[in-house]
């Protein structure tokens, strides 16, 4: 498969030069064989792509799958996020996320707090 990404590139390449060289046909037919050179080798590459995708798409949604009840947990530990500092990293690499203190939450206008 590697050997096809280098090929359409490689006869792109090839093929400048004598469009350029081309002493009868415009520059504006040079460019439109460029840019059908370019969409041809771009449909290809997706086309071969395409398989690879699905797979990726198919494993990250088995895996948001298998994480969707640990996000729950953590979700239902933690409570609302605007009860939290932002993180701080310490010097030695460590990543703090400190609790506000319930001086520091803040109530929204017409909402409880609960403490």
């Amino acid at each position: 498969m590697s050997r096809k990404w280098f090929i359409g590139p490689l006869v792109v390449l090839l093929a400048a030069p004598a469009l350029a060289e081309e002493p009868s046909g415009s520059t504006e037919e040079g460019f439109s064989l460029l840019r059908e050179g370019a969409r041809v080798l771009m449909e290809s590459l997706f086309s071969e792509m395409e398989p690879a995708l699905d797979d990726m798409q198919q494993g990250l949604g088995e895996a948001l799958r298998r994480m969707e009840p640990m996000m729950r947990d953590l979700g239902a530990m933690m409570g609302e996020l605007d009860n939290y500092h932002a993180p701080e990293m310490l010097p030695n690499g460590d990543i703090i996320i400190r609790r506000k203190s319930p001086g520091e939450i803040v109530a929204e206008p017409g909402g409880e707090i609960e403490i």
